[in-house]
């Protein structure tokens, strides 16, 4: 956490064991889980055990009521180990959130516990083959029958889907527009529900990736979270953080692409002297070190104010999302460059980060409607 100088006893304490987990528990595996396409379940239910498997969920409920600017420090850090399970561990934890925000508490009762403990795996379902920038347009149906909704649609993009127990979707209750979308909770057994092939991708391939296909899945009246119409209220706010859940897996990636070129560089000679005395690489050290430390700063900002409820918050979120993916990004694969050819080698680990960084740059929101949302809020008052 170098240049994060406001941390509590209690944050650091948080840092130090998520750290030793990441370099115990993920590192070691994360080319090889990459290589294999292989999704740790058994990992993450460990991960949970510490904690981390409901972060934000009210201890009352089983979780452990940590704030988001707690949440940022454990997705950096375990983001050190594999950025792809600590974005899983992100999303998952979003579900949970949401659960435990919107839900009931008979909903809270059935789906919590097993969230918590990782027994029971979350995945979030917006986004549709043909709606996924424009969340609005989504056409996935859910029809009032009685004391039942009948779910019909596609969504796309969909991670950890197939080994997730509970889904959380967004469906359309009303004819068009935004206030038309009610959130539900769907599980892997539901007659109706079943999972596209497994995609193939360039980065996150510790994690699956399906569609999920709902035809006519019949739900009772019960698994609708929250209020009729409320469906993207509640998916936004949950984007918020899931965000910020992103943007410090990013800086954690960012942070041990670094990391790893410091002691590349200090084994390394050329022309009869080490490759980290020279001059021009240690300004780009020093450039890349720089920019992470704005970067987190900014997310550390957004986090605080979302714990707050302050009137910026989800515009915060958005720049700290679309600039520390940005920055995560850049800075990897400068890494990859200070590596020459063995930066390219998958066992160094450097390229795997690079490809893992990238998809950040697009999921939870492209970076492209960072902008827009940042922009509306400048371009507010003038309308």
């Amino acid at each position: 956490m170098s240049a994060v100088t406001t941390l509590t006893e209690d944050q650091l304490a948080l840092a130090e064991v998520t750290l030793d987990f990441a370099q115990e528990h993920l590192a070691p595996h994360a080319v090889a889980w990459d290589r294999d396409k292989h999704f740790p379940v058994d990992v993450i239910r460990r991960a949970a055990a510490l904690g981390l498997g409901g972060v934000y969920v009210r201890e009352e409920h089983g979780g452990s009521g940590l704030g988001r600017a707690d949440g940022v420090l454990v997705f950096e850090t375990l983001a050190t180990g594999c950025p792809s399970i600590a974005g899983y561990l992100s999303i998952h934890n979003m579900v949970a959130w949401m659960v435990d925000r919107y839900g009931d508490p008979a909903q809270r009762r059935r789906w919590l516990p097993g969230l918590c403990t990782a027994d029971t795996l979350g995945s979030y379902c917006l986004t549709e083959p043909g709606a996924g920038s424009d969340a609005g347009a989504l056409r996935t149906r859910a029809e009032r029958d009685g004391d039942h909704y009948v779910l019909t649609g596609v969504k796309q993009f969909i991670s950890g889907a197939g080994a997730a127990g509970v889904y959380v979707v967004m469906a359309r209750t009303a004819e068009v527009g935004p206030r038309g979308i009610s959130a539900f909770v769907v599980e892997r057994d539901d007659p109706g529900v079943s999972f596209g092939a497994n995609e193939r991708k360039m980065g996150w391939n510790a994690q699956p990736t399906r569609q999920v296909v709902l035809d006519g899945v019949r739900l009772p009246a019960d698994r609708r979270l929250g209020a009729e119409g409320d469906g993207f209220r509640i998916a936004m706010n949950g984007l918020n953080g899931g965000r910020l859940g992103i943007a410090a897996c990013s800086l954690g990636g960012a942070r041990s692409a670094l990391d790893r070129s410091l002691g590349y560089l200090a084994d390394r000679e050329a022309f009869g002297a080490r490759l980290l005395d020279a001059q021009a690489l240690q300004f780009r050290l020093a450039d890349m070190a720089t920019e992470l430390a704005a970067a987190r700063a900014l997310v550390r900002t957004a986090a605080e104010a979302l714990d707050a409820g302050g009137p910026k918050a989800a515009e915060l979120c958005a720049m700290a999302k679309r600039f520390a993916t940005d920055t995560g990004f850049s800075v990897a694969n400068e890494a990859l460059q200070l590596h020459g050819g063995y930066g390219y080698l998958s066992e160094y680990g450097i390229e795997k980060i690079v490809r893992d960084l990238r998809v950040h740059q697009i999921l939870e929101g492209t970076n492209e409607i960072m902008r827009v949302i940042v922009a509306r809020g400048l371009t507010e008052a003038l309308r």
